[in-house]
């Protein structure tokens, strides 16, 4: 076997052993997809009711609270960043990167410090290679988040809102994650958690009109169990959105990558079978050669 078909084979091992695993991974992307839309559609029940209980108060109280209370010259931002904790998503990552340094240098020019937080490894990576510091990073648990991952993330959060500026808190919070909005969409949104913005409309509210509400023990102690809690669905919500978002790309991304490595498998192929068939010329070649040589010498020497 001649040196140039032994290179084709070997290629050709290679990038059917990288299809089997990227295969592998799309259908595993694939089958966690599911699992992943039905975490989201299951939390929405609770965090609807608990944005309309969240509404009620500060629709039927005049009640001012630290969370809902804006500073009129913030000077300190903080950034939540949403990636993953594993690659081969495609531009799941890079994208939700870019939205977030955007949002960064658009608050920079509004003159305000910005504090980065990250969650998922691939985010964490990204700073750090570039010696960006970091107010705080969590990893782990981006494909499959749980609550208590949200409430630890929405606790160090709230605590940096509540303390002053002065002392290293912060006057504005803001999320970036991303959207699943279908299998082939995914979008990354940016928005302020905190403080809460209360608005004034004459539109019903969401569900029908809110009952009559009786705040125990006061509208400030409902507000203080409430609060902290919408936060935490806030940052749940967008991590599960988020995982499902990593699945739909990774999905995406393996899927392309298998169709790449059997179209990369054909060429090869086809071009082992060209040089199968040069090399069989050639020995064919060699051989009519031999031969005709050899009655040539028989020839003469009669």
């Amino acid at each position: 076997m001649g040196a140039q078909l032994r290179v084709y084979r070997r290629r050709i091992r290679s990038v059917s052993a990288t299809k089997k695993i990227t295969r592998a991974q799309e259908l595993i992307a694939a089958s966690r997809i599911v699992k992943a839309q039905q975490r989201v559609a299951a939390s929405k029940p609770y965090a609807d009711e608990l944005t309309r209980a969240v509404s009620a108060v500060a629709t039927f109280s005049s009640t001012q609270h630290p969370l809902t209370t804006s500073v009129e010259r913030p000077t300190r931002a903080a950034v939540l960043l949403v990636t993953s904790d594993r690659g081969f998503a495609g531009g799941y990552n890079s994208n939700a990167i870019k939205a977030t340094e955007q949002l960064v240098k658009l608050l920079e020019d509004e003159g305000k410090t910005v504090d980065r937080y990250v969650i998922g490894a691939k985010g964490i990576g990204f700073f750090q290679f570039r010696d960006v510091d970091l107010a705080g990073q969590w990893k782990g648990f981006s494909d499959r988040p749980e609550y208590s991952d949200a409430k630890k993330v929405a606790g160090e959060l709230i605590d940096a809102f509540v303390t002053p500026t002065d002392e290293g808190g912060v006057d504005e919070i803001h999320l970036v994650s991303t959207e699943f909005v279908s299998m082939l969409t995914q979008n990354p949104v940016a928005v302020r958690v905190l403080p809460l913005a209360v608005e004034e409309t004459d539109e019903p509210p969401a569900g029908g009109p809110f009952p009559l509400y009786d705040f125990e023990p006061s509208a400030e102690g409902v507000l203080d169990a409430l609060l902290p809690r919408y936060v935490e669905s806030r940052i749940f919500n967008a991590l599960l959105q988020s995982a499902a978002s990593e699945h739909a790309a990774r999905r995406r991304a393996m899927k392309s990558a298998t169709e790449n490595a059997e179209d990369l498998i054909r060429t090869l192929s086809r071009l082992a079978n060209n040089a199968r068939q040069a090399e069989i010329t050639q020995e064919i070649s060699e051989i009519v050669g031999g031969a005709n040589a050899l009655a040539d010498a028989t020839a003469g020497s009669d």
